[in-house]
C-alpha cells in the first residue's frame, strides 16, 4: 500500500505542470523618455536664444550648457554657444566650440558652413 502511494504521488508531481514564476518587469530605460527629451532641449534652445537676443548672454551661456549634459552630442548645441561665446568676445573658446560642434554634424554642410564662419570670425576678431 505503501508503494501504491509513494506511485500516485511521483505520478502526480511528473505531470504536473510548474506554476509560472512571476518575473520583475524591466525598469524603464531612462526617467525621461526620448521625445520628452527633445522637447526639454528644444525648449531650453529657445530660451537660450531669447536671452542672447536680450543680451543676456551669461543666462544664455547657462542653458546651452545645461542642454549639453542632457544632450552632449548635439552639434546645434554646441554651435548656439560657440555663437553666444562670438558675442561675448570669448573667440578662442568660440572656435573651439564651433570646431566641437563640427565633429558632431556630420554631413550637414548647412551647419559645417555655420561653424566654418564662426571659427572664421574668432580668428579675425583675435588679430
Amino acid at each position: 500500500m505503501r508503494y501504491v502511494f509513494l506511485l500516485l504521488f511521483v505520478t502526480a508531481c511528473a505531470t504536473q505542470e510548474p506554476s509560472p514564476v512571476e518575473t520583475p518587469a524591466p525598469p524603464p530605460a531612462a526617467t525621461i523618455p526620448p521625445k520628452q527629451e527633445h522637447v526639454a532641449i528644444a525648449g531650453l534652445l529657445d530660451s537660450a536664444r531669447k536671452d542672447a537676443s536680450s543680451g543676456r548672454l551669461g543666462s544664455a551661456a547657462a542653458t546651452l550648457e545645461r542642454a549639453l549634459r542632457i544632450e552632449p552630442r548635439n552639434p546645434r548645441l554646441w554651435h548656439e554657444l560657440a555663437l553666444v561665446r562670438l558675442r561675448q568676445a570669448d573667440y578662442t573658446q568660440a572656435e573651439s566650440l564651433a570646431a566641437r560642434s563640427n565633429t558632431y554634424a556630420g554631413t550637414d554642410s548647412e551647419l559645417r558652413a555655420a561653424n566654418q564662419k564662426v571659427i572664421s570670425d574668432a580668428r579675425a576678431q583675435r588679430r
